[in-house]
């Protein structure tokens, strides 16, 4: 796998992923579960890989990244 999610672009996935992972307290009922989506974006921010930015040929670090 070639690094393709940069620094600030895995601050904002880090951040938006536990905002969804909240969602589990937050909500009530099965849309509570909705939640679970942030799992997504934390897992990608985590192996700095994104299979959708692959696809289509997008790359958020920088070129000293890039080559990792």
């Amino acid at each position: 796998m070639k690094t393709n999610v940069g620094t600030l672009d895995r601050a904002i996935r880090i951040v938006a992923g536990l905002a969804l992972l909240s969602l589990l307290w937050l909500l009530e009922g099965n849309a509570r579960f909705v939640g679970l989506v942030g799992v997504v974006p934390l897992l990608t921010a985590t192996l700095r890989f994104c299979p959708l930015y692959s696809i289509l040929g997008v790359s958020t670090c920088s070129r000293q990244l890039a080559g990792a």
